[in-house]
């Protein structure tokens, strides 16, 4: 079951989040063998998507994930409430979705 976490975009800005995934003992989970996808869209439905920027940590065993969005990219995204999440998969094509929640996008000013 995947955890919940709701995020806050400023639209125009550069955004990064550094997230650690466990495994379900507790453990940081050990990402080497997995590569991890992540997007947000305006529904569940939507078939109009953004992609997250999705990396492992420098030393993968420690379970960390960073995701990421341009400044240009959320220069593009309309203020207002989306859904998204964050997906691993092992080398043997199991996937697990391990991060979910709601993306507020708050409306830029200055352009």
């Amino acid at each position: 079951m995947a955890t919940i976490k709701n995020l806050v975009i400023d639209q125009g800005s550069t955004f990064t989040v550094s997230i650690v995934i466990f495994d379900p003992n507790g453990n940081e989970l050990d990402l080497t063998d997995y590569t991890i996808r992540a997007q947000m869209r305006k529904s569940y439905g939507s078939n109009s998507y953004t992609s997250f920027s999705a990396s492992k940590a420098v030393d993968p065993t420690n379970g960390e994930i960073t995701i990421s969005l341009s400044a240009t990219q959320t220069s593009t995204l309309r203020s207002g409430r989306y859904v998204y999440d964050i997906e691993i998969e092992d080398d043997e094509d199991v996937v697990t979705r391990v991060l979910e929640g709601i993306v507020t996008v708050t409306p830029e000013v200055t352009r």
